[in-house]
């Protein structure tokens, strides 16, 4: 029987819905503990909750946590595979940060739930039993962080929240899942084609996320560079433009070294440098502004991060970012 290592961190799947109110509120004892022995058919599992909170109070901090944990406890015992529970409005971003800091080809599957473990058709439960099958299986080896909700099974990188309450808010724009859940097995039938991992064992910087609108001015992007941020992701209109009215904040934030990684706000298609005119993708290359290859602007600002701890060498995070 496999060894799970099952990490609960809180979010909608340890809460439960106030039957009075409608409220939705975390408990003190995380509900999915009682249903421990309805699993133990499935695999050994190895529960620890390093923290209990609601996604959105979820940190960068919190997130090199779990990585040392893990780390830690993969070190000690012999574990086979690794499930995280988890808030669903910051999920991605703490799947994609582990994606590209844990060192480790075992299954790491991160879950969660859109309705509390009372609410009527709860997926948190069916969730979390979904995603041990999946840290079982040999096939999920070697194929980085996956997300696992709603029967499909999705990569770090590609995910991301697309409803505010739908069972099937994850998806997966412009790839689909990687993967489904079925009652009798887990089918992969396509994985991704490369994978990239930083070492990492502090995070110091502080980088923003700003999205691009039309008539945007440039006081937003003065006030980032006076407080001193390490870096900037702008998620940019269309295909990587900017209103002209930004253009002299944007001179001065990399004229004091400061990157600024663009991507667009579009979540189908990638930032490209076509445009050639005042606020242009074009005229931003040739600032020195950064084009992403891909990502949506959460996991940039979370790439940013890791990169920073490595370098704020302009062309080798130019390298970085052409990958992913």
């Amino acid at each position: 029987m496999k060894n799970i290592l099952v990490l609960h961190t809180g979010g909608t799947i340890s809460m439960q819905e106030n039957e009075q109110t409608g409220s939705v509120s975390p408990t003190i004892e995380n509900p999915l503990l009682s249903y421990a022995r309805q699993l133990d058919k499935l695999a050994n599992l190895i529960t620890k909750q390093p923290f209990h909170l609601p996604s959105p109070h979820i940190t960068v901090s919190n997130m090199l946590e779990l990585k040392i944990l893990i780390e830690q406890e993969t070190r000690k015992k012999s574990i086979d595979g690794v499930v995280i529970t988890h808030g669903t409005d910051t999920l991605e971003e703490t799947a994609y940060f582990l994606d590209l800091t844990l060192q480790t080809d075992i299954p790491i599957i991160v879950t969660g739930a859109m309705r509390s473990i009372n609410e009527v058709g709860s997926d948190g439960l069916y969730n979390f039993i979904s995603s041990v099958r999946v840290a079982c299986t040999q096939e999920a080896r070697g194929k980085g962080v996956l997300v696992v909700l709603n029967d499909e099974i999705h990569t770090a990188a590609n995910v991301t929240k697309t409803h505010t309450s739908n069972v099937s808010t994850f998806q997966s724009p412009q790839y689909g899942p990687i993967g489904i859940v079925t009652k009798r097995e887990i089918v992969f039938h396509h994985k991704s084609l490369f994978s990239e991992k930083y070492t990492l064992n502090n995070i110091t910087k502080r980088v923003t996320l700003v999205k691009t609108y039309a008539g945007m001015e440039a006081d937003l992007f003065d006030a980032i560079h006076d407080l001193q941020y390490d870096g900037v992701v702008i998620e940019a209109l269309g295909q990587g433009n900017l209103p002209p009215y930004c253009m002299s904040g944007i001179k001065k934030i990399i004229s004091s070294n400061i990157p600024i990684v663009l991507v667009s706000r579009c979540f189908n298609g990638i930032a490209q440098d076509v445009y050639d005119y005042d606020g242009g993708g074009r005229q931003l290359k040739e600032m020195g502004v950064i084009f992403c290859n891909g990502l949506n602007g959460q996991k940039a600002r979370i790439k940013l991060l890791v990169a920073l701890t490595h370098t704020n060498d302009f062309k080798q995070l130019n390298d970085i970012f052409s990958i992913a």
